[in-house]
């Protein structure tokens, strides 16, 4: 499977300029960012949460996990884990598993963890299991300049 439309479509309406970056098939951020030889502070992994207010996506580094207290907190909103059939549903045109970093374009707020803001590169799951998204971290930072922020990651 390729990089669903519904990606494809948001990043060009954003005018964001990107490469697709192959890789053999890996669910785990952790592994992929490991064969493709990418810094796991530039690989950003998508959380898909469940709070008060519907569903949300947590966005931070591969080398971290979200802290659900902290996001909690900081958000003002009691969050937990969504399932893997609430993330199918979501991500619809995905494959099974696959919470996208850019859940703007499925509707979802974002929350983006204050580490991979100012990177000099991102990559992220095109939601296909073997395709990265790349960007510059100037394009990722506009990208997600209507995302609420905060420091809401902790380490494995």
């Amino acid at each position: 499977m390729a990089m669903p439309m519904t990606i494809r479509e948001y990043l060009r309406a954003c005018d964001i300029e990107y490469e697709e970056v192959t890789h053999p098939h890996a669910v785990s951020t952790s592994r992929i960012a490991e064969m493709s030889h990418v810094g796991g502070n530039q690989m950003a992994k998508a959380v898909m949460l469940h709070g008060d207010q519907g569903y949300r996506v947590a966005v931070v580094p591969s080398t971290r996990d979200a802290d659900l207290d902290k996001l909690s907190r900081l958000f003002h909103e009691h969050l937990e884990l969504a399932s893997e059939e609430e993330i199918q549903r979501e991500f619809d045109d995905c494959d099974p598993g696959a919470a996208i970093a850019v859940g703007q374009a499925y509707g979802l707020k974002v929350y983006l963890d204050d580490q991979l803001r100012h990177q000099p590169d991102i990559y992220f799951d095109a939601g296909d299991h073997e395709t990265l998204v790349h960007m510059s971290g100037n394009a990722f930072d506009r990208l997600m300049a209507d995302s609420p922020h905060g420091a809401f990651s902790r380490p494995h």
